[in-house]
């Protein structure tokens, strides 16, 4: 019975993650026969789960949306995901009543009703011994995030009033693409009908958020990704650094966490990265709290800009002591 439950917890988290899945792939996936997985799905049929079948060839099992489901089964790294992932995203914002934060928060506190019995426990401990630190973030309302997700599902046109970075208003009417969560903000890509040309705007800036009813035909998206367009927008001005660093990507990684970064493993003992940077005193804080040794390219403004920086500290230990600050010996920078 034990293995029934089993196959039958992981047969329903594939299902619940949306997908279509033929039988055959269902079947390699769990292990089990054709038959066995028919049997498995008359059970969850069985259970009020609304599982659709299409046979023959292209046939397909998925879990239709939009029903009433039963309670919700997490296995154990599911649920304990699910958990952090709530307190990480009510840690992102300003803590105001009726944005995301907040219903994360919400539904945080709420989580260990919806799970078995024996996984409350776990749950309701971890909740009880985790505190998660407060980013500041803006905040951005979850009606607007469901409102233009079923608009690009829709292929909707959707109109807003927008607020840009200068304080400037205007009325959008656009063609929703995809919505992107990049630096604790959230983004939609969207082509813009008045000014005909993509557009990116953060969604906390957005206001009346409206649907129109009115239909889009898809457009090409103008680069592989939405993200690789935001990034390529964000990088805009930017110059190109590359590093080679003697330390381990891991440890790079988490020096630059706050940079956008490629990182790769140059060889067994370094690190190749490329970094775009407004200006070149990024790097120092970086650098120096890797405490290893790496070699710069770059543009000559931010090279001569480290040069002038190092013979500045180097000045600062070996120059005879300047004068004193508080109770403290310093040495002045040049």
């Amino acid at each position: 019975m034990a293995d029934v439950t089993e196959r039958m917890l992981a047969l329903l988290s594939t299902l619940q993650t949306g997908g279509v899945y033929s039988g055959a792939e269902l079947a390699r996936r769990l292990d089990s026969s054709p038959r066995t997985l028919r049997r498995d799905i008359e059970r969850l049929r069985r259970y009020g789960y609304p599982v659709e079948a299409r046979p023959g060839p292209g046939g397909y099992y998925r879990l239709r949306a939009g029903r009433t489901m039963p309670p919700l089964v997490l296995d154990d790294d599911e649920a304990i995901a699910t958990l952090l992932g709530l307190a990480a995203l009510g840690a992102a914002g300003p803590a105001t009543a009726g944005g995301l934060d907040d219903a994360a928060t919400r539904a945080y506190g709420k989580i260990d009703q919806f799970l078995p019995a024996r996984l409350q426990p776990r749950v309701a401990a971890m909740r009880a011994g985790l505190d998660t630190g407060r980013h500041s973030a803006p905040g951005v309302s979850p009606e607007h995030l469901a409102t233009l997700a079923a608009a690009i599902a829709d292929r909707e046109i959707v109109t807003f009033g927008y607020t840009d970075i200068r304080g400037a208003t205007s009325l959008r009417r656009v063609h929703p693409y995809r919505q992107i969560h990049q630096h604790l903000r959230w983004y939609l890509l969207a082509w813009d009908t008045g000014r005909t040309g993509w557009r990116v705007f953060r969604v906390d800036r957005l206001s009346e958020l409206l649907n129109t009813g009115a239909r889009y035909e898809l457009r090409p998206l103008p680069a592989d990704t939405a993200l690789d367009y935001l990034q390529r927008g964000l990088d805009t001005g930017k110059r190109r650094v590359d590093l080679l660093v003697a330390a381990p990507p891991e440890r790079v990684a988490d020096a630059l966490v706050y940079q956008h970064a490629e990182i790769a493993a140059h060889d067994d003992r370094h690190t190749s990265v490329t970094v775009r940077l407004d200006t070149w005193q990024w790097l120092v804080g970086a650098l120096a709290f890797l405490d290893t040794g790496f070699t710069v390219t770059a543009p000559a403004g931010f090279l001569s800009g480290l040069e002038t920086f190092a013979r500045r500290l180097l000045a600062a230990v070996t120059d005879p002591p300047g004068p004193q600050l508080d109770d403290n010996r310093s040495r002045r920078y040049r």
